[in-house]
């Protein structure tokens, strides 16, 4: 694939124009074994290269450390790339598994202040609410981060992780650019209202982990695939018997992959893509070799036949086990 070669799409009613497939970057810094920053650094260059215009952080990968890692690559090409990070995640410094989230006003305002400095740039393009914290309303953290907005710190908002009820009273008190969840063959919990309520109210979709984290690949077919330190290793879906069942999904997916000729990340991107012009899959890479393969997702042209094919294969709820731990699930709210 070449620059000329992506696609575009916009993000909400008034948002960014930015490339059909996005570059998730926490894996650069965070949760996955094997990282790599001179390999990561080249990965970034190589996304703009073939056109790739936006880009997703967060302060709480690698506290801190993953804005500090793209912060350069922004900066030295700050005209061609919309940059999105997030907030509200809160790690304990001492031990890093341990999370709480902070909505409240003064919180909004000092993470801000620290990302803008750790990413080297004046003004964030979308801010993301990176989970609601149950003890804030939604309206008071939203109109803090409107009050950004107002302040030319911040261009676009979105939020993380929400369901219809929470992204409609965010969208009383300032327009929502972006919607972000986790959504691909096997996880379509944003079918249940969400993309529905996104669509109401003129909101993008932003779909995270739409490989499966990694899982849809085909790449990892026993747990020891994955290294001793690696997050997946302790989410449900990779445990006992649901990582078992799970791999039968992913045969099928391999096989109809197969017989369309491409890869089953390929064709699982694929199938994100054709959810809707309003979805734009960032699927996270930490390598150039599999940034290539990804982009030749947009290429892939999925007939009626083929998407009942993947939905007889994959329909909703296929996936053994839940996508998060308990206490995580719990913190998502309706």
């Amino acid at each position: 694939m070449t620059k000329s070669d992506m696609l575009s799409r916009r993000l909400g009613a008034a948002g960014p124009e930015v490339s059909a497939l996005g570059l998730g970057c926490m894996g650069m810094s965070d949760f996955y074994a094997g990282r790599d920053e001179a390999e990561a650094r080249a990965t970034l260059e190589a996304a703009l290269e073939r056109g790739v215009t936006f880009f997703d952080t967060a302060d709480m990968y690698g506290m801190g450390a993953n804005e500090e890692l793209i912060g350069p690559f922004v900066r030295a090409h700050r005209a061609q790339v919309v940059v999105a990070t997030k907030f509200g995640i809160v790690r304990d410094p001492k031990n890093v598994a341990v999370r709480g989230f902070d909505g409240s006003a003064g919180y909004v305002k000092r993470a801000c202040e620290a990302s803008l400095k750790r990413l080297g740039i004046d003004r964030i393009d979308l801010y993301y609410l990176h989970r609601k914290d149950p003890r804030v309303p939604v309206e008071e953290t939203v109109g803090a981060m409107a009050n950004l907005v107002r302040e030319g710190k911040v261009r676009w908002l979105g939020l993380s992780e929400v369901g219809p009820r929470t992204l409609r009273a965010a969208c009383a008190v300032h327009p929502i650019t972006a919607l972000q969840s986790e959504y691909s063959l096997w996880s379509r919990d944003p079918e249940d209202g969400v993309l529905e309520a996104c669509r109401a109210n003129g909101v993008g979709f932003v779909a995270y982990a739409p490989l499966g984290r990694g899982f849809l690949t085909g790449a990892i077919q026993k747990p020891e695939d994955l290294a001793a330190d690696d997050y997946r290793r302790f989410t449900p879906r990779f445990q006992g018997e649901n990582f078992t069942r799970n791999l039968e999904l992913v045969k099928e997916v391999r096989e109809l992959a197969a017989q369309k000729g491409c890869t089953p990340a390929q064709l699982a991107l694929a199938w994100v893509l054709a959810q809707g012009s309003d979805v734009v899959p960032i699927p996270g890479t930490t390598r150039r070799r599999h940034l290539e393969e990804n982009l030749g997702a947009p290429a892939v042209k999925l007939s009626a036949e083929e998407l009942a094919a993947l939905e007889a294969v994959a329909p909703k709820g296929v996936a053994s086990g839940e996508r998060y731990p308990t206490q995580m699930m719990n913190s998502i709210p309706d």
